[in-house]
């Protein structure tokens, strides 16, 4: 499934501060496709984070890595819901001490 390829993908793009990929993170709220367009939604830790740009283009073309000929990739950035540490995957979590 197209989605799923995506995802692992988005897997393979770092945030550079946290040494992390931006899926284990929770930065990626969501990914649809429809007919030859892959849209995915993602947020920063914060909507001051200096690596934002960088963020976006590396998970824009980790995206267009996986998609078929003819599909284009739009990732956006969005703030609400604000990210917060529950997003996180619980290794993720674990690694930052963010457990109960």
């Amino acid at each position: 499934m197209l989605s799923e390829s995506v995802m692992q993908a988005l897997r393979t793009v770092e945030d550079p501060e946290a040494g992390m990929n931006v899926v284990d993170l929770g930065l990626v709220y969501d990914v649809s496709v429809d007919a030859e367009r892959v849209r995915v939604a993602m947020t920063m830790t914060s909507p001051s984070c200096p690596m934002a740009p960088y963020i976006v283009d590396e998970a824009t073309a980790a995206v267009r890595g996986v998609l078929p000929e003819g599909f284009e990739a739009e990732v956006s950035l969005v703030w609400d819901p604000p990210w917060t540490p529950e997003r996180m995957s619980p290794a993720a979590r674990e690694r930052f001490g963010w457990t109960d």
